[in-house]
This record gives C-alpha cells, structure tokens and sequence, in this order.
C-alpha cells in the first residue's frame, strides 16, 4: 500500500514537472477572417520558476508585446495582454510540443502554438543591395477611391524582405509576409490582409508592372522606382476656408459586427472583433 502510494505521489509530480515545462519559443497563426497573422510566444522562467512571456505580432510590426499575466495549472495555460485587451487559454499536449486553445479579443478565434527551436525573424541583417533595392511606389484604382502605395524592398541575409505604405490610409511601414523573385517575376505577399502583388520587372529596372490581388479580387498595379518618397507626398499648398481639424463621432457598432471592411481597403484590422495590435504599434488596424 505504501509503495503504491510513493509511485502515485511520484508520478503526479512528474507529471506535473512535465506540465509546467512550457519555457521557450511557440510559433502559431491567427485566421482573423480577413487575412493570417503569424504570432510568436516566448516564454521564460526564473530561478524561482516564476514564468514571464512576451508576444511578437510579425505580420503588425508589433513584436515584444508584454504578456501581463501568464500561469499554468496541470495543462492549461492562460495568458491576459492588457496592450491588446485580450486573453488566450490554451492546453499543452502530453507531449509538451504544442498548445491548443482560443484567443479571445472580442470574439473567440481558434489558435494553436508549436514549440520552435529557430522561430520566425523580426530583424534581418542588411546584405549586399540586389538591383530593385528601393522604394517603389504606384497608385491603386478601386474605382471609388485612389490609393498610393509604396513597397521598400531590402535584401538582407535571409533574402529580399519589403514593408508597404498606404499613404491614403495613413498606414506606413506594414511587414509583408514573403517576398519572391524568379528573373523578372515578382511577388510580394501580405497574408495578414489576404493580399498580392505579382509582377514583372521592366528590363530597365525602372518599373514594375503587375496587379494587386485581394480577397478574391484583382486590380491593375504598376510601380515605378522612386528615388525620394517626397514624390509621392502631398506638397503642402496655401491653406483653404476649410482647412484645420472637425471632430465628430461614427458609430460604427451596427457596421463591423457583422461585416468587414469593403475591399481593397489596407487594413490589419480583423473581422467581427478579432485582434489588431496595441496602439504603440506600426502598422495600426
């Protein structure tokens, strides 16, 4: 009796011991209805076996995001980030290589993590520049509006990465997800917004012309190479009678509840309430 009550008492803390062995880099995707965010949990633990976490939004530019509370009871983690109004409660597999869960920001959306040794990077060291290093920029026509958009292309070690301007929007230096190049076929790809450029390199490097493609839809989209984005910003003019700031309020409650943004409109905003990153962030939803 005794010995079968060592061995039990001895196997739930190894158990437990497993459970809590959660330390290190988790990698997962959040389907936000519009588009893939890629999120990277690191978890740290202490001396004391205190643990602490912190959460990298890659495809926002919002990495480093403070995990304010984090615990975890048997199997099942729950994390509370106040920067983002928002919570995940997870299950750690036997295993200890995945969590299975839901993050919750208004609306629950499904999302699991898998334990990485080299996980997704958020800097990239600069390399030697390739031909299309730059600023390249054109303007998209959705038929109800105009949109100026500028791709920065660098080449780093890791290979060419780009960031993206609306400058109608006011969103300035979004992450794209990959950049491809195969001789003069370019693709640029932003999963958080379910979107594409596809082009081709003009055999001068002066221009690119392709098309933009988004949920669905495409539109025709040629970039040319700009040398001084002062070119493709709106020099200021003498003020007009309305010029200066008019406040008022929209309520948008009836709108983004049950529909999302029309398209071709650059967002990182999700759909029905799920997350967009914390207001310190660069690219904003």
């Amino acid at each position: 009796m005794k010995r079968t009550l060592i061995l039990a008492i001895l196997l739930v803390a190894a158990t437990m011991a497993h459970a809590q062995d959660i330390a290190g880099d988790w990698q997962g995707a959040l389907n936000t209805g519009m588009g893939e965010l890629r999120l990277v949990l690191h978890i740290t633990k202490g001396a004391d076996g205190a643990l602490k976490a912190t959460l990298d939004s890659v495809d926002q530019g919002a990495n480093g995001i403070p995990v304010n509370s984090i615990s975890l009871k048997s199997s099942k983690l729950s994390l509370g980030i106040d920067a983002l109004h928002g919570t995940y409660e997870g299950t750690v597999a036997a295993d200890g290589k995945t969590i299975s869960g839901t993050w919750s920001q208004g609306a629950p959306l499904a999302l699991d993590f898998k334990r990485v040794a080299a996980p997704i990077k958020t800097e990239h060291k600069p390399a030697k520049p390739s031909d299309i290093d730059g600023a390249w920029s054109g303007t998209l026509d959705t038929g109800t509006a105009k949109l100026r958009v500028v791709f920065h292309i660098t080449n780093t070690e890791d290979g060419l990465t780009a960031t993206m301007d609306s400058l109608d929007q006011n969103l300035r230096g979004m992450p794209m997800t990959s950049v491809t190049r195969d001789g003069a076929s370019l693709k640029i790809e932003a999963k958080q917004i379910n979107a594409s450029f596809s082009g081709k390199i003009a055999a001068d490097l002066s221009s690119i012309d392709g098309k933009w493609s988004q949920g669905g839809g495409e539109l025709p989209l040629v970039v040319k190479r700009t040398k001084d984005q002062a070119e493709v910003e709106h020099k200021p003019a003498k003020p007009s009678d309305i010029d200066g700031a008019w406040m008022g309020k929209l309520d948008t409650s009836s709108i983004w509840k049950t529909a999302c943004p029309p398209p071709w409109i650059v967002s990182t905003r999700a759909c029905a309430g799920s997350p967009g990153p914390p207001s310190s962030a660069k690219a904003r939803p």
